[in-house]
């Protein structure tokens, strides 16, 4: 049974997808994953069961990481303006055929198509030297990427089919969408199991363990709190729980420096608690789809990447998202970031066009004696040329893990979830937070407190949009209000002094004549689904239905 080689599968084409590594080192991503026909004669040991799971770390996330994620996750949420790139998610007019769209349903069923091949093959071939606790763990980590992929679907969907049998489509006509309860439901019986099925610690360095799955099920109980229109306190009180376990029991700590996060260097760190892992030369060696593309997007010029990539020089933080910030010099996370003119990150090399190489220093324009820029870079994922990372970075290809969840989201989800009952311990763990960014700490905490605190901590890893539509459940028109009043127009950074400035202004010209705000509503505010897939399985036009647990 031959795989499609790109995995580019979309609903109404779904197949069944099984990928095949040869081998298994310490570390399981050696080298990148390769399709391959898959029988009876693999899964026969733990190291194969192993290999079969790889994939599900990288390449079938590929489309949504690449592009997706920051068109989805963080310019609908509002963290991005533009002048071109993006501009239907900027503006929240995200259609049909916005191609970054499609990439995000094909890359969510991707992942779904994937875990289910993993589940039905390792349930059907694994062999006698396969032990039990490997066995479940693959069981475990696909349930986990299913349920998490299917997070996504149903938060920008609403209701979507719950696949579990990639075979059984070729021949359904009758695929409907399932009810967005039920799909909750199955997303939760899916980390129910990886929670209970994971080690305490991973088995190689970057895979799932339990705590992974207790944290993710925090996440998922907080947002599946809101879902009938108000905020169930179980559902919260659960969230809360496994918040704490985790905070509790896994070891994991806050990074003491928040920019380190965003190094090769400190991949799968102390604070990671899951993240996908890339391959930087995947492409060259004939597995695209493996490698870390987004430096490729987010970095402002190729003199920063050392190839012909680095194509973000048309996108950069929000008005809005930039006045979140306490303060633009001591809150550690805004340098992290985004870059403002003067910025000076040692760690990176700049070679300008005739120029020599020398550390990054963000480059600013001059008008009337002031220093300017009309875009904050994009800073985050994006990690500079070969000579700053052992050459291990490519044209489009870099190995800075994709974090899926660290501590920080743990600690801020136990504070959302019990801040209406213990706002003292609430507090503390905002604190906690606030503290690692270098800035004064509150002397008390409201849910726009923590939300604001979400939205600096996670800007550009995709989170923005989910802040919204977890809010959306239970609160639309609150989040209708701050999507419509959120500043998504151009402006100038102005520098106090160049080089090593102190302080910077945000200044709109009176030229500009950028359209600023987007008004949204219930029109607007779901992502509709691809058209191409629509034209696909008319099917999916029709009314939800619940979805049978018992099949």
């Amino acid at each position: 049974m031959k795989i499609k080689n790109k995995l580019n599968i979309g609903l109404a084409s779904l197949l069944w997808v099984a990928t095949f590594v040869a081998g298994c080192s310490d570390d399981f991503l050696d080298r990148p994953p390769l399709d391959a026909i898959v029988d009876a004669n693999f899964y026969q040991n733990d190291g194969q069961v192993l290999s079969a799971t790889a994939p599900l770390y990288n390449i079938v996330w590929f489309a949504y990481n690449d592009k997706a994620s920051h068109g989805i996750g963080d310019a609908r949420g509002g963290i991005l303006t533009t002048g071109s790139y993006q501009l239907e998610n900027v503006r929240f007019n995200t259609t049909g055929d916005t191609p970054e769209n499609g990439d995000a349903w094909r890359s969510f069923f991707n992942v779904v198509a994937q875990s289910n091949s993993v589940i039905y093959n390792i349930t059907a071939f694994a062999g006698e030297e396969v032990s039990t606790r490997i066995y479940n763990h693959g069981l475990a980590e696909a349930k986990f990427m299913r349920g998490l992929a299917y997070s996504h679907l149903v938060q920008n969907y609403g209701p979507v089919p719950v696949i579990t049998n990639n075979t059984t489509l070729l021949q359904d006509t009758t695929l409907a969408r399932n009810t967005e309860e039920s799909v909750w439901e199955f997303i939760m019986q899916d980390m129910r199991f990886a929670a209970k099925n994971l080690p305490d610690q991973s088995v190689q360095s970057g895979r799932l363990n339990k705590w992974s799955a207790e944290g993710m099920m925090a996440k998922m109980f907080l947002t599946r709190a809101g879902i009938t229109g108000t905020r169930n306190r179980t559902d919260l009180d659960s969230a809360a729980y496994y918040a704490k376990r985790v905070i509790d029991n896994s070891g994991k700590t806050l990074l003491p420096n928040y920019e380190d996060l965003f190094k090769v260097a400190f991949n799968n760190n102390v604070e990671t608690l899951a993240a996908l892992q890339w391959t930087y030369n995947a492409g060259q060696s004939g597995a695209w789809g493996a490698q870390n593309s987004v430096q490729a997007f987010l970095a402002y010029g190729s003199e920063i990447t050392g190839f012909g990539d680095g194509w973000g020089g048309d996108i950069g933080a929000s008005k809005w998202m930039l006045e979140l910030y306490d303060d633009f010099a001591f809150d550690t996370r805004r340098k992290a970031s985004f870059m403002f003119p003067g910025d000076h990150y040692p760690y990176i090399t700049q070679v300008p066009a005739g120029g020599s190489a020398q550390q990054l220093r963000v480059p600013a324009q001059e008008e009337a004696g002031r220093a300017f820029v009309t875009r904050a870079w994009v800073k985050k994922y994006v990690v500079g040329r070969p000579e700053d990372n052992d050459g291990r970075v490519v044209q489009q290809g870099t190995e800075i893990n994709t974090y899926i969840l660290r501590l920080a989201d743990v600690y801020l989800t136990y504070a959302e979830a019990i801040v209406d009952v213990n706002p003292g311990a609430a507090l503390t763990y905002v604190n906690l937070v606030r503290d690692r960014a270098g800035v004064t700490p509150l002397e008390s905490v409201t849910w726009d407190d923590i939300f604001k605190e979400r939205i600096k901590e996670f800007a550009m890893e995709g989170q923005a949009w989910y802040e919204f539509t977890r809010l959306h459940y239970y609160d639309p028109a609150k989040a209708y209000e701050i999507l419509s009043n959120q500043d998504r127009g151009t402006f100038r950074v102005y520098a106090d002094r160049i080089p090593d400035p102190t302080l910077w202004e945000i200044e709109i010209p009176e030229f500009d004549t950028t359209p600023r705000f987007f008004q949204v509503s219930s029109g607007n505010f779901r992502i509709p689904i691809p058209s191409a897939e629509l034209a696909r399985a008319p099917n999916l036009r029709k009314a939800p239905v619940p979805y049978n647990f018992g099949n």
